[in-house]
């Protein structure tokens, strides 16, 4: 009976889902086009806060923790563990102050309503893993871009998600390059918890009543010398508040 109500409802989450993303597609193309970037950056926090309503249809409870006055006046670099694509949304709604960005790779930069569109046009970097030489200039235009505004952006340094939420190795090459083409770079690691349970099924049906959680940690001022201790002390602090249950 529980598989049954749930393939109701997971009928329902992505309808509104789909529907979401199409819709505001093109919201964001007028904001971007004829009212500029505040407008899009609105337009994409709207988006986001009615994509955590979409999980609340499925049951989902989200608790974002953040016992921390992070600063707006400098760039942040968001360092977290990453377990489904559902991250996503409460970390943009959660952050909008912050203006988040995302290091991304080339491929989600197309085809994907609304998301392609932001990543592409929202100060996002998109890596095409093959071609170093270019990555690394789409790094530096993120990097200034953080600069210059004091934006924020998010990295995922596992590189994939963890489907079973044990943690892969942290990759901290491109860490490691954006902070030191950030002067001012202040670094905020976050444990996210629950989220790959959505895919214990595979994509349909999805389960009910996720716990989702996201835990702020104290943030941390970069070394002079990015040391291995640096970044392993980094790594210890989000996978040690990952609970596998």
């Amino acid at each position: 009976m529980y598989k049954i109500i749930a393939i109701l409802f997971t009928v329902i989450f992505y309808l509104s889902f789909g529907l979401l993303l199409l819709i505001f597609h093109g919201i964001q193309v007028i904001a971007l086009n004829l009212f500029g970037y505040q407008a899009h950056k609105v337009s994409v926090d709207i988006l986001n806060f009615f994509l955590l309503r979409c999980l609340n249809l499925l049951g989902a409870r989200i608790h974002f923790n953040n016992p921390f006055d992070l600063p707006t006046n400098r760039p942040l670099i968001i360092v977290a563990n990453h377990q489904n694509t559902f991250d996503i949304p409460p970390l943009i709604w959660h952050l909008r102050k912050h203006h988040l960005k995302f290091v991304s790779k080339k491929e989600l930069g197309k085809g994907i309503p609304s998301v392609s569109y932001n990543l592409r046009n929202g100060g996002s970097a998109l890596i095409d893993r093959k071609k170093t030489r270019k990555a690394v200039d789409e790094i530096d235009r993120h990097a200034q871009l953080l600069s210059k505004n004091n934006w924020s952006t998010l990295i995922f340094p596992e590189g994939t998600r963890s489907k079973t939420g044990i943690p892969k190795k942290f990759k901290n090459r491109g860490l490691q390059t954006l902070i030191e083409k950030i002067p001012n770079v202040l670094i905020v690691p976050i444990t996210i918890n629950n989220s790959w349970k959505f895919n214990r099924w595979g994509n349909f049906p999805l389960p009910l009543a996720i716990k989702m959680k996201f835990d702020v940690h104290q943030p941390v001022e970069p070394p002079v010398d990015l040391n291995r201790n640096f970044f392993d002390s980094i790594e210890k602090t989000i996978t040690d508040a990952i609970v596998i249950d």
